[in-house]
């Protein structure tokens, strides 16, 4: 049976390529156990070093206009890719 994985990067801008800023990882196999750390360095440099690692993108982020002011404003990251893999399980 397969299981699936996610993975959420946030880049430095919206080139697949760019430096990971930030990641979550959800494994729905059970197999691991990600901390939960600040200063836990993430599982890839960018989101094309998880593809080759066999990584499949769901998601890329939705490019925004940015308007004056905005500068001064809280939101969520900008450049979130969702990634996933289908992993073996015994169960």
């Amino acid at each position: 049976m397969k299981k699936q994985k996610l993975l959420f990067l946030y880049s430095y801008n919206s080139q697949p390529d760019s430096k990971t800023v930030g990641w979550s990882l959800y494994d729905g196999t059970g197999k691991e156990k990600p901390s939960t750390a600040v200063d836990t360095p993430a599982p890839y440099d960018s989101v094309l070093e998880a593809m080759q690692d066999g990584w499949r993108v769901l998601q890329v982020p939705v490019l925004k206009p940015d308007y004056p002011g905005q500068e001064y404003s809280t939101d969520y990251l900008s450049f979130e890719y969702i990634l996933e893999k289908m992993e073996d399980c015994n169960a």
